[in-house]
C-alpha cells in the first residue's frame, strides 16, 4: 500500500504565512499633503466661496479625474506653514501623478518666494493656485499616459489584494478542516497552494505596474517643470503686488483673513480700478517719505540740545528763567511771559509735540486737478492722485502724533465733502475709500473749505483746548476771498494759533494763496519727495 504524504496545518502555515493577517494593509492617502483639519475647513469653505476654484475645478476633471485632489494639494501646500509631503508607498496609486506634480512645484525656488505671501492666507493660496491654472492646462495633452498607468496601478493592487485575501480564506477553511492528525484535507491543500501562487503573481504584477506608474508620473512632472516654474514666477508676482496693494491702504492681514473670498477678491478689484487703482504705489511712496522724515525726528534724543528758543514748557526753562522765581517782585513778570509762551528755554531737536489740535487737508478736487502728468520715471500720475496720496500720508501723521485728521475736498462753494478721522480710533477702510474716491469736479472756491477748517480747528479749542491745528491747503488753482472774509479769517487765526501750509501744484501762486498760507510751496514734479520737509514741520 503507497503512503503518502501528510501537510500538517502548521508545515501550510509555514507556506502561507506571507499572505496570513495581510488582508487589512496600511492605510493609503488620496491627498499628497498632510493636511489638519484647519487645513481642511479652509479648503472646503474657500471652494465653496470661490466661483472660480469650482468652474477650474469642473473644467478639468473630465481629462484629468482626480483634479479636485490635485487642487486641494496645490491649496494646502501653499497655506502651511511648514507643508510636509507623504511619501509615494503611503499614497493610493492613483494619486502618484498628482503626488509627483507636487512634490515638482514644491521643489523649485519660486515655489519659495511664492509661499512667503500664501502662508496661512486663504485668498492668497487659492489666487496662488489659480495662477498656476494655465500650466494645469497645458499638462492635459501629457497626462494621459500617466493617468492611465496610475489607473493600471491601482487596479493592480486592487487585485493583489484580492488575491492575498483570497489566499487567507482558503488558508482558513483548511485550518477548519484538518483531522485529529492536524492534516490538512488533500483538496484543502491545493486550494491554498493555488491561492498563494495566484497572490504571489498578482503582487508581483502590482509592484510592477507601480514602478511603472511612478516613472509615468516623474515624466509627466519633469516636463512641467518649466511651465510651473513661470506659472509660480507669475503666481509670486501677482502675491506680492496684492500685499502691496492691502499694505497700502493699511489694511493688516488679520482683517484680510476675516473676509471671505468674495469679499477679498472684490476689495481687490475695487482698489485696482477707477481712481483708487492709481493711488496704491503712490501712497506707498508717500509713507516711507513721511516715515523717512519721522525716523529722523525720533532719532534725537529727547535731550539732545538744538540750540535756545522761546515757549512755555517749564521743564525745559533756563537757568535764569527758574531764579526769577525766587524774586517776588519778577513773579508777576515771569506770569505774564509764560502766559504768552515768552519765557528762555532750550530748544529740543527731535521732540514729538502732543497734545496738537487736527491736522486738516483741505484738496481742491476742481476738474483741472484730474490733469496728468509724468514723472521723471515716466510714469503717469494725476494732480488729484498725488494730493490724495499726501493726504492719506498726513492721516498716518496725524496717527503717529495721536491728533484728529480731517480731509475736506472741495471745488466749488456749494461742493464740500468732509471726512473725519479721531485719533481715538482706527480710520475705518470704507471712509477711507470713500474720502480718496470723491472728486467734485467743478470750480474752485477757498473761503468754504477753509471757513469749515476753521470750525473744526475751534471745536477742538472749546472742546479739548488744544490750539496750533494745522491745515495743508493743496490746490493747482487760485481763488478770490471777500475782504471781510479775510478780516474774520485773520482774527481766528490769531485766536485759534494754527498754521496754514500751502501747496500749489504746477502753478505759480497768486496773491490770494500768498496771503492765506504761513509756509507755501510749489510743486512741479509730482514725486512724493517734492513735500519731504512738509512732514518733517508738521
Amino acid at each position: 500500500m503507497n503512503s503518502r504524504t501528510v501537510t500538517t496545518i502548521a508545515q501550510l502555515a509555514r507556506k502561507a504565512g506571507h499572505w496570513l493577517g495581510l488582508t487589512d494593509p496600511p492605510p493609503r492617502h488620496v491627498h499628497a499633503v498632510i493636511s489638519d483639519r484647519y487645513d481642511e475647513d479652509a479648503w472646503v469653505q474657500t471652494l465653496h466661496e470661490a466661483a472660480s476654484l469650482t468652474d477650474l475645478q469642473a473644467e478639468l476633471t473630465p481629462r484629468l479625474p482626480h483634479a479636485d485632489d490635485l487642487l486641494r494639494d496645490m491649496f494646502v501646500l501653499a497655506i502651511k506653514h511648514s507643508p510636509a509631503i507623504r511619501k509615494a508607498d503611503d499614497m493610493v496609486a492613483s494619486r502618484l501623478p498628482n503626488r509627483a506634480i507636487i512634490e515638482s512645484i514644491s521643489a523649485t525656488p519660486e515655489f519659495q518666494q511664492l509661499h512667503r505671501h500664501t502662508i496661512g492666507d486663504r485668498y492668497a493660496a487659492a489666487m496662488a493656485v489659480l495662477a498656476q491654472a494655465p500650466a494645469i492646462r497645458a499638462m492635459l495633452d501629457n497626462a494621459d499616459d500617466a493617468q492611465r498607468a496610475a489607473e493600471e496601478a491601482q487596479r493592480r493592487e486592487q487585485a493583489a489584494q484580492a488575491a492575498a485575501g483570497a489566499a487567507a480564506d482558503a488558508f482558513a477553511q483548511a485550518d477548519a478542516a484538518v483531522d485529529g492528525q492536524q492534516a490538512v484535507p488533500d483538496h484543502h491543500l491545493q486550494a491554498v497552494t493555488q491561492a498563494v501562487d495566484t497572490a504571489d503573481t498578482a503582487q508581483q504584477a502590482a509592484e510592477a505596474a507601480v514602478a511603472q506608474a511612478r516613472d509615468a508620473a516623474a515624466a509627466l512632472a519633469s516636463s512641467l517643470r518649466a511651465s510651473l516654474r513661470e506659472a509660480m514666477t507669475e503666481a509670486a508676482g501677482q502675491a506680492h503686488a496684492g500685499k502691496v496693494l492691502m499694505d497700502a491702504w493699511q489694511l493688516p492681514p488679520a482683517q484680510l483673513q476675516r473676509m471671505s473670498f468674495s469679499e477679498r477678491s472684490d476689495l481687490a478689484r475695487r482698489l485696482r480700478s477707477g481712481r483708487l487703482g492709481e493711488y496704491a504705489e503712490l501712497i506707498g511712496r508717500f509713507r516711507m517719505v513721511a516715515e523717512a522724515e519721522h525716523a529722523q525726528r525720533c532719532d534725537h534724543g529727547h535731550d539732545e540740545l538744538a540750540g535756545i528758543t522761546r515757549g512755555d514748557d517749564l521743564s525745559r526753562l533756563l537757568p535764569s528763567e527758574l531764579t526769577a522765581l525766587a524774586v517776588p517782585a519778577l513773579r508777576a513778570q515771569f506770569a505774564a511771559r509764560y502766559a504768552e509762551a515768552d519765557l528762555t528755554m532750550y530748544e529740543i531737536i527731535g521732540e514729538e509735540r502732543q497734545g496738537l489740535g487736527a491736522i486738516i487737508a483741505a484738496i481742491d478736487c476742481s476738474s483741472s486737478m484730474n490733469r496728468p502728468h509724468q514723472d521723471s520715471r515716466g510714469r503717469t500720475v494725476t494732480r488729484e492722485a498725488w494730493a490724495k496720496a499726501c493726504a492719506l500720508a498726513l492721516l498716518d501723521q496725524a496717527r503717529r502724533q495721536r491728533r484728529d485728521f480731517v480731509a475736506i475736498l472741495f471745488s466749488d462753494a456749494t461742493d464740500i465733502d468732509t471726512f473725519r478721522f479721531p485719533a481715538t480710533e482706527p480710520p475705518p477702510l470704507e471712509r477711507v475709500l470713500a474720502m480718496a474716491d470723491c472728486f467734485p469736479a467743478n470750480g474752485t472756491d477757498f473761503q468754504a473749505p477753509l471757513g469749515a477748517a476753521t470750525e473744526v480747528i475751534a471745536e477742538h479749542y472749546n472742546r479739548q483746548h488744544t490750539p496750533r491745528g494745522d491745515i495743508v491747503l493743496i490746490t493747482d488753482g487760485e481763488a478770490t476771498v471777500e475782504d471781510t472774509w479775510l478780516t474774520d479769517w485773520r482774527n481766528r487765526k490769531a485766536t485759534l494759533g494754527f498754521r496754514v501750509f500751502g501747496i500749489s501744484i504746477k502753478a505759480a501762486p497768486g496773491a490770494t494763496l500768498q496771503t492765506l498760507c504761513d509756509d507755501l510751496r510749489v510743486i512741479d514734479e509730482l514725486t512724493p519727495t517734492a513735500t519731504a520737509d512738509l512732514f518733517a514741520t508738521i
